[in-house]
């Protein structure tokens, strides 16, 4: 249906981003003390039923599952599944499958897939694994915007990340899979590309390189986005260069805090003088100050060490954007862990990273730092 596609498939701003469609829903309990909207996103639910009901029979279904705290959103669609295909065994696999498995069988999943391993997957369906199945993109009508990744993994253990228990250790993917990713999407009308790696300048000589050296060769016309947090500290005047030349446009960095007692906590991502070399070099290979931004964490369950306003600040002296991001309290990781004395981890609603920061700190406080973000971008 063109509408639904004109609606997920990428719009908004000159970078094709969001928003997506939603609807305001009646709060879970254990959010009725949050001031905020509880809404719930996406298609409506008739368009996944209708299809369901229209498609079948159905031998089986499988479910990507994304945030632990979105699992209301696979709940309704092993619901549907059950009603309209009762006949179809349903599988699950991703983030919220992997970190809260026991949880997701309690929804009445067939089987779920943990990590990377999917030869349960395999044998359930009795069929030889694909070494490369490109995403069906084809199945929108319209599409601007597409994601990629080069490598899968990351090679750092950061206390409060998951990344080693959902994506397992770092690999490089085979560059010419990559490269026929690229060109499917190209050849999709898509303008705006997101890199969801982990890692994305980690061993750039094998992933990053090769990849930008193929797209500068044949002269193609992308706009590259790298929301997931580049590793400042692998940005050299020669990465900037190619990033740049290659079509990259906005440039996300992590940067959490500018105290080295927090990093030396959590898994010493980023020193302050990194991110200022990266930000001079991506500004001197040419890339626009106002498309550069630092992460900064709200609500982490340290926040005593962060220094979060100083670093804000410091960020804000260098010329670039501050943006917050709210600290979701992931089971299994060191720093989720320490956050047991303010939710129950057993119920992945608690993992929610709008809600914690207003439990952790307080909505005076929240509301304080983002007001400060607000008039420090407005000043850079």
């Amino acid at each position: 249906h063109p509408s639904i596609s004109d609606n997920i498939a990428g719009r908004g701003d000159p970078w094709s981003r969001g928003p997506f469609p939603s609807i305001k829903i009646e709060k879970p309990d254990v959010f009725r003390n949050i001031p905020r909207y509880y809404k719930r996103f996406g298609l409506e639910r008739k368009y996944f039923q209708r299809y369901i009901a229209e498609n079948g029979p159905f031998d089986f279904v499988l479910v990507q599952t994304s945030m632990t705290y979105w699992y209301q959103g696979v709940a309704e669609v092993v619901e549907d599944v059950r009603k309209f295909a009762p006949n179809a065994a349903i599988i699950a696999g991703g983030v919220y499958a992997t970190l809260c498995p026991d949880h997701a069988k309690s929804l009445g999943i067939d089987l779920v897939i943990q990590g990377e391993n999917l030869d349960p997957l395999w044998q359930m369906l009795n069929i030889e694994p694909d070494a490369y199945q490109p995403p069906l993109w084809e199945a929108y009508d319209k599409l601007t915007a597409g994601v990629m990744k080069l490598t899968n993994g990351c090679p750092f253990a950061c206390t409060y990340c998951a990344s080693d228990k959902v994506a397992g250790r770092f690999a490089v993917r085979n560059i010419d899979h990559t490269i026929e990713d690229l060109q499917f999407l190209l050849s999709c009308g898509v303008t705006d590309i997101a890199f969801y790696d982990d890692a994305l300048l980690y061993k750039p000589q094998d992933a990053l390189m090769p990849f930008a050296e193929y797209v500068i060769e044949k002269n193609i016309n992308v706009n590259f986005h790298t929301p997931n947090a580049l590793h400042a500290r692998f940005i050299t005047p020669r990465i900037a260069e190619v990033m740049v030349n290659a079509g990259f446009k906005t440039f996300y960095l992590g940067f959490e805090s500018w105290s080295e007692t927090f990093h030396e906590a959590t898994g010493a991502k980023v020193v302050s003088d990194e991110l200022r070399c990266a930000t001079q070099n991506l500004v001197n290979a040419g890339a626009d100050k106002k498309n550069i931004t630092a992460y900064e964490m709200l609500g982490h369950p340290q926040s005593n060490l962060q220094q979060l306003q100083e670093s804000m600040r410091f960020v804000n002296s260098l010329g670039i954007s501050v943006m917050l991001s709210d600290f979701s309290p992931i089971p299994g990781t060191c720093d989720g862990d320490l956050c047991e004395k303010w939710v129950n981890l057993a119920e992945p609603l608690c993992h929610n990273k709008s809600a914690f920061p207003i439990i952790a700190l307080g909505e005076d406080k929240v509301n304080y730092y983002k007001d400060l973000c607000k008039k420090l971008n407005a000043n850079t």
